[in-house]
């Protein structure tokens, strides 16, 4: 069984890859290696899979080279393809969308006919919980997303919209997972965890947008790479064999109760600044994972405290930081 995992030094990615190696699966990467965050993180990733199974390879690629994509796909004739490779977060959309639409559109569009061509018996693709823009309550699979409040969030629905189509059309089996703030170790510099406690330790000030009053499902990334798995054989059969499932704790916290957990765990005051609600964010976020819960059983076994304290325990290792 071959399995191609885009995005394989990005933090979903690379944890989806560590948790495939450690089964007989043939696991191939594909990555940019972009520099819109630390690149020596995601080496590091890299140099970490390599621990795990030394013939492990990521392509260094960009999606938007056909050539190339398509060269991969007949070289190795995956059987199931993960496509987390995208261009990530909310606000730098916000300056430029161009790099948007050629990575998350265009990219993936090339991912989808590829896909198509080479007869890959499911395609498993990552969305968004930002489809959903504002919401009160919790967000099902089956709410209307028809308003993004962001390009980003935009370029997430759209490739849902074309993944149906290929499902239509051609009967490739795609699934998209609506991810919500996934989080721990080896996680993202741009998100609000990493970014707290780099600020914390450093005696920087940490700036709290909308005075910390947003809320967010915070979801533990070890709790997402099972479920993540079970869905390779889950593909549908059904005329249109698409599908939609949530990844979510399931529980909404504030970023200022967040905040304050990490402080205790970190046991430093921070300066805080707290500033107004910056444009297109969401102020909150909470799945409704019953589907997940019953179809994949996901289990979201890992609460925001327990799960910060991990993240740190990873972070004082691997910036090599002691108490």
């Amino acid at each position: 069984m071959k399995i191609l995992v885009t995005g394989a030094a990005g933090f979903i990615g690379y944890s989806l890859c560590k948790h495939l190696l450690k089964g007989n699966n043939k696991v191939f990467g594909l990555d940019n290696f972009n520099n819109y965050y630390d690149k020596k993180l995601k080496y590091n990733r890299y140099k970490d899979l390599k621990k795990v199974n030394s013939s492990f390879k990521i392509y260094k690629i960009n999606l938007e080279n056909i050539n190339k994509v398509n060269f991969i796909f007949q070289k190795h004739k995956f059987d199931y393809v993960y496509h987390f490779a995208a261009q990530a977060g909310v606000r730098y959309s916000i300056n430029d969308p161009d790099l948007y639409f050629k990575t998350n559109i265009f990219g993936f569009y090339n991912v989808l006919k590829c896909c198509e061509k080479f007869k890959v018996k499911h395609l498993i693709f990552a969305s968004s919980s930002s489809v959903y823009g504002d919401k009160l309550s919790k967000s099902s699979e089956n709410d209307n997303t028809d308003h993004p409040l962001q390009f980003y969030a935009a370029t997430k629905k759209s490739n849902e919209v074309m993944a149906h189509s290929f499902s239509n059309i051609y009967k490739l089996p795609t699934t998209a997972v609506r991810f919500f703030t996934i989080y721990g170790p080896w996680g993202r510099p741009d998100m609000s965890l990493f970014k707290f406690t780099n600020s914390i330790l450093n005696k920087k000030i940490v700036y709290l947008y909308n005075s910390g009053n947003h809320k967010r499902d915070f979801t533990y990334i070890d709790d997402i790479v099972v479920p993540l798995k079970k869905l390779m054989k889950k593909q549908l059969k059904n005329e249109i064999p698409f599908q939609i499932f949530n990844i979510g704790n399931g529980e909404s916290v504030s970023l200022k109760k967040f905040l304050n957990e990490l402080k205790k765990t970190l046991k430093l005051k921070p300066k805080i600044k707290y500033l107004n609600k910056q444009k297109g964010d969401v102020k909150n976020t909470l799945s409704d994972n019953l589907k997940s819960k019953k179809k994949l059983n996901f289990k979201s076994s890992t609460n925001y405290k327990k799960g910060i304290k991990k993240f740190v325990k990873w972070y004082l290792n691997y910036y090599k930081i002691y108490d």
